[in-house]
């Protein structure tokens, strides 16, 4: 049984990363899917694909890597709010990560977002992760 869902896909994808896997595949649920949206639309990922087994389903992440030197786009994946240590911010304190190069994800009243578009909606939530 997995304590911390989030901090396990995040570790599986830095593991796969360090290990310069190709594909990983991770259990699913709304919020990772979530993430994982965010994740493609921003340039972390190169895809990702839903499968559904009848059970609670996969993801299957598709990593990106540069094409001659093979550095990987996610340079640091970090989990900030943790189970035992929740981290919420209001729209005026909003993180910038890297100064704006890279993203915090949030999970907000309106569904999860990066600190951007949480900024120009201004809501605060839960910081998610950091990823750069």
């Amino acid at each position: 049984m997995i304590t911390d869902p989030v901090a396990d896909y995040l570790t599986r994808i830095r593991n796969s990363i360090m290990a310069k896997h190709k594909v990983v595949e991770i259990s699913a649920s709304n919020l990772k899917k979530a993430m994982t949206k965010i994740l493609l639309e921003k340039g972390y990922i190169l895809s990702y694909k839903f499968i559904d087994d009848n059970l609670q389903g996969k993801i299957k992440i598709a990593l990106k890597y540069h094409p001659q030197t093979k550095v990987p786009a996610i340079k640091n994946i970090t989990r900030i709010s943790k189970p035992g240590l929740r981290k919420y911010v209001n729209h005026r304190k909003l993180p910038r990560v890297l100064n704006g190069l890279g993203i915090a994800i949030l999970s907000t009243s309106q569904g999860v977002m990066t600190d951007k578009e949480a900024r120009s909606k201004n809501i605060g939530g839960e910081v998610l992760c950091y990823v750069y």
